[in-house]
């Protein structure tokens, strides 16, 4: 008699997220580098407070909807970002579109992980002092990104993704979070208690908490709608792999509410850090990506014991990056064994392999190969960029409203919700979210131009 060989993805299968873990992971992949990095600039050009609640009015009738059609689906099919729309009821075409929802996530990882890798290095290099040695922060911000040392700190940062994630859903993913969060949270409060306490801080607290709606446009509302949307972590296939790991008896519509308040606060805490440290050190608040990596070490230069608060600050954005590649690398890793039925540890070597080499060219697209660094307007990295944000993200946030709106018949009891919630629900997903996910896809695109 012949023992059955062990299917090495069915033997992770009984690996679940506990209900306080699987919020804390849900938190930790939304509170990535979008709210740190991305937010306060994108608010600094849309006017301030006045686009923070137009952000909030997104998050609650768009970004939870879908928040909860994708963990839904998750814990309803038992697979990964692909299979378990078919896996939860769905035909075979929403398996294939399902995939866009794998490949996203490991093409955004690519790139993410390597400023994952910058984060780290600021941080060391912070609280050594080095980088308060020359104050030409954008010389040495470009000198930096523009050499090889990018891609010994890229490595560093998948390996610690990888290890993270070789460990599984309880003892990896889920331990690893309930140490950073905490550590997170303390961060943040310090770094705000820091902000908010300068010189001239006031200015910068009332542009961000006093609205003028003046500054509001049509493009404000799809801008706040898109960054809704990357930083709930949706339409990329880890909240659908997440709601996978999901007990039966974990109520959906709670956890919804409670990432979404995560995200919500965690973006809120941010701009009391950012906004009130470029006000009182005359930084402009909309001064782009550079804002992190140029404009605040020359505001950390400027303040007492700044080399502590600048490595505690890109500790911060580090554990943040690191949260979300955790998510990322998950998702493909899911599909692998899922699919093919690899182990986890095979999985996650061969992706992981995959990601540092295809990663090569964003991290070396800032001037040290010509060939990655014009490439039609944009570099590697930007192109990588736009066409997975602008473009699959949208994308794939399409398919899981046009499935669970139109397609899913078992809705109703995979979400938990309550007749009267049930139909608000469906409602946005059927008449509210595909249309204005449709216009943030025409409109990052320049398809269409709103003023």
């Amino acid at each position: 008699m012949t023992t059955p060989r062990k299917n090495p993805a069915a033997s992770g299968k009984n690996d679940r997220f506990s209900s306080a873990g699987f919020i804390l992971a849900a938190i930790g992949s939304s509170v990535g580098l979008g709210n740190m990095w991305k937010f306060p600039y994108i608010t600094g050009e849309n006017g301030g407070a006045a686009f923070f609640l137009l952000f909030i009015v997104c998050l609650i009738i768009i970004g939870l909807p879908v928040l909860l059609a994708e963990l839904a689906i998750g814990r309803a099919g038992r697979g990964s970002a692909a299979t378990s729309f078919v896996k939860a009821g769905g035909s075979k075409i929403f398996g294939r579109l399902g995939l866009l929802q794998v490949i996203a996530p490991f093409l955004i990882l690519t790139f993410y992980i390597i400023v994952a890798g910058w984060t780290l290095h600021y941080a060391v290099q912070s609280f050594s002092g080095h980088l308060y040695s020359n104050t030409d922060f954008k010389g040495q911000f470009n000198n930096f990104i523009g050499g090889y040392m990018p891609i010994v700190w890229q490595a560093v940062a998948v390996l610690i993704t990888g290890f993270v994630v070789i460990k599984g859903i309880s003892g990896g993913i889920e331990k690893f979070n309930k140490i950073v969060i905490p550590g997170l949270i303390i961060l943040l409060i310090v770094l705000m208690i820091r902000a908010v306490s300068l010189p001239g801080a006031g200015e910068g607290v009332s542009f961000f908490l006093k609205p003028d709606f003046s500054k509001l446009s049509a493009e404000s509302a799809l801008v706040a709608l898109g960054h809704a949307f990357f930083s709930l972590s949706l339409g990329m296939g880890i909240l659908l792999t997440y709601g996978a790991y999901v007990d039966k008896r974990q109520s959906l519509g709670s956890a919804t509410l409670a990432i979404g308040a995560g995200d919500l606060i965690y973006a809120f805490v941010a701009g009391l850090i950012i906004f009130p440290t470029t006000a009182s050190f005359g930084i402009a608040p909309d001064s782009g990506p550079s804002l992190v990596f140029i404009a605040l070490p020359a505001a950390f230069s400027a303040m007492p014991f700044g080399a502590i608060f600048g490595g505690l600050f890109f500790i911060l954005l580090a554990i943040a990056a690191l949260t979300s590649s955790v998510s990322l690398l998950e998702v493909p890793v899911s599909f692998t064994m899922d699919r093919w039925g690899w182990s986890r540890t095979k999985s996650v070597l061969i992706i992981s392999v995959s990601v540092l080499l295809l990663g090569l060219p964003s991290a070396l697209s800032f001037g040290i190969v010509p060939a990655f660094t014009e490439m039609g307007g944009k570099n590697f990295f930007d192109w990588l960029d736009f066409i997975t944000s602008n473009i699959l993200l949208p994308v794939g946030g399409f398919i899981t409203t046009l499935f669970a709106g139109y397609f899913w018949k078992g809705a109703a009891e995979a979400a938990g919700l309550k007749s009267r919630w049930f139909r608000v629900w469906l409602f946005m997903l059927r008449y509210v979210a595909p249309i204005l996910v449709l216009l943030v896809l025409l409109h990052t695109t320049g398809i269409i131009k709103f003023k």
